[in-house]
């Protein structure tokens, strides 16, 4: 990997890590995965099926938050979470992004080796 494409890379892992923080928790990726449908739900429904309080389930959602991965709107007495998705776009950019450096990485080894 060259030190240019290091450096973009390196620059952005920073700004992405509390994004993997964030959805490296099998709680939290269910959340995602039930908001996924674009529909706003309430810590209620989030909680349907699980074996988790509301309070656990705040508490997650809370770091989706933070990762801004999740924004929380009030009405009346409930907030209603929805998911953005674009921070998610990012990170799929991101991998990509790295995927492609490896992949030219490995094609200069091969072609080091077999030359």
């Amino acid at each position: 990997m060259s030190r240019k494409n290091h450096s973009r890379t390196s620059s952005r892992s920073h700004v992405h890590a509390p994004i993997f923080g964030a959805l490296g928790d099998e709680t939290r990726l269910l959340l995602v995965a039930k908001l996924s449908s674009g529909q706003s739900r309430s810590i209620s429904q989030l909680t349907e099926g699980s074996k988790l309080s509301r309070q656990a389930i705040r508490k997650h959602l809370r770091v989706l938050e933070n990762a801004g991965i999740v924004h929380g709107t009030r009405r009346g007495r409930e907030t209603l979470f929805r998911l953005d998705t674009q921070p998610i776009v990012e990170i799929k950019q991101y991998l990509e992004l790295v995927s492609e450096q490896w992949d030219q990485a490995l094609a200069r080894l091969r072609a080091f080796v077999e030359a």
